[in-house]
């Protein structure tokens, strides 16, 4: 086997080193964070949901519900996170291919938009739900 493609070689030989153990997650946390970094400095939807999620996650933090409850209510608004990256990552990888017009291009990135769109809507839906109920409650309380 050629040294270069060796697994087991930790050594410094270039972008493609295996890593293993720690440093392993060092990095990928490192790639991770600067995926973020990058989808916010570049997608105002994605800035959007997280000024949203700033705001949603602590009142679910601290509304009165079930712990399934409260890990349904932050779960729906990470998963708009998640799907806005993903879908952030197909358009770049569209863009990376070409900038013209195609009709494959276009449904990908529809497909994408549209999977946030879903997103958005079960968040929508798990909060009005669960909060929905108490949010009327405490309304009726004030009127």
């Amino acid at each position: 086997m050629n040294r270069s493609t060796s697994s087991s070689s930790t050594s410094a030989q270039g972008p493609h080193v295996k890593r293993r153990g720690l440093m392993r997650a060092v990095f990928a946390l490192r790639h991770s964070w600067a995926g973020i970094v990058a989808t916010w400095r570049g997608e105002s939807a994605f800035r959007q949901e997280v000024c949203l999620a700033v705001l949603l996650l602590p009142i679910a933090a601290v509304v009165v519900v079930s712990a399934a409850e409260r890990v349904l209510l932050a779960g729906s608004v990470l998963l708009v996170l998640l799907v806005e990256l993903l879908n952030s990552s197909i358009e770049a990888a569209i863009d990376r291919i070409s900038l013209e017009r195609h009709e494959l291009s276009g449904r990908a990135k529809d497909c994408g938009s549209a999977a946030v769109m879903i997103a958005l809507v079960i968040a929508a839906m798990t909060w009005g739900v669960i909060c929905g109920p108490l949010a009327w409650h405490w309304m009726r309380g004030w009127i």
